[in-house]
């Protein structure tokens, strides 16, 4: 019996992975024609692997030039996937694999091709400007595709995850602890301002080119309000309110779940709260994330 094709989701699934290997090969090509030549760390599993890419430098037989960067951040990638997927669980999890294996793949590619050597000689400060504005092009371009190229994103939603820390403070927290480890390395005070200076243009790109708003108001149905509270604060990180209800058609009294999301975590709430309620009724809708919900 054939089953019949659903061309839509196809079209779909197509145009996710095309966007994908777009962003994937504008990462790679930030990295290693602008980013790594002049030692400027944006930090994140890319930050680290262009630190011992410069410091394995003639130090291993097998790597004269040092530790290639795709293979290295691959190291550190492969881990903290199984991690999350663990710990937090990843409804994004196959096009998270594809996006860090292509960037590992054309990032060493292109190092052969185009060696150690930076596009523009003698001029750090365009290095990093073009640098974070094509790795942010590249990043809109997989979070377009509902994606994420791993790394201390997934590291961050873990460890934000086990406490009360917010993911965004703790991604800023490990991103800032890589920049000051290139300080460390490179004694160079213009390393840590240079990268932080590209963190900044690659977040306003990432901003500029993301059309949608990234924070959703969802409200939630369900007679498990419990597990799903559980879900929401305990292992997702986020905060929300309870609203009091009655159905129109029973006349029962209600509880509502109300919090702010951002777009890309949606996939993981929809599933997990089908997988606590079947019968659940999930809403969401545009919202602007000025402050945070109440706490309840």
């Amino acid at each position: 019996m054939i089953l019949p094709v659903n061309r839509a989701a196809l079209k779909h699934h197509a145009a996710d992975y095309s966007l994908i290997i777009a962003g994937a090969f504008l990462q790679a090509l930030s990295y290693v024609l602008f980013l790594a030549p002049y030692k400027i760390v944006p930090g994140g599993v890319y930050g680290v692997s262009i630190i011992l890419h410069h410091v394995t430098q003639g130090l291993l037989p097998f790597f004269p030039d040092g530790l290639p960067m795709g293979a290295t951040a691959l190291c550190f990638n492969i881990p903290l996937m199984i991690l999350a997927m663990k710990k937090i669980g990843l409804a994004s999890g196959p096009k998270t694999v594809v996006t860090f294996l292509l960037i590992s793949a054309f990032t060493d590619t292109l190092s052969i091709f185009f060696g150690s050597e930076p596009l523009v000689e003698n001029d750090r400060f365009i290095a990093c400007f073009y640098g974070g504005a094509i790795l942010g092009l590249g990043v809109a371009c997989i979070f377009r595709a509902q994606s994420t190229s791993a790394g201390s994103d997934v590291l961050a939603r873990v460890i934000a995850a086990d406490s009360n820390l917010k993911v965004s403070n703790m991604l800023i927290l490990l991103d800032s602890v890589v920049v000051l480890g290139g300080l460390f390395v490179f004694r160079d005070w213009a390393v840590p301002l240079y990268s932080w200076f590209t963190i900044f243009v690659y977040g306003k790109v990432v901003d500029m080119f993301q059309t949608e708003n990234p924070s959703r108001a969802v409200f939630i149905v369900s007679e498990k309000t419990r597990e799903i509270k559980e879900l929401i604060v305990d292992r997702m990180g986020m905060r929300g309110t309870f609203i009091h209800g009655r159905g129109m058609f029973e006349g029962k009294e209600k509880d509502i779940i109300f919090t702010i999301a951002e777009r890309k975590d949606l996939p993981r709430i929809k599933n997990e709260v089908k997988s606590i309620d079947p019968q659940a009724f999930v809403s969401t809708m545009h919202a602007s994330k000025d402050s945070p919900p109440p706490r309840a």
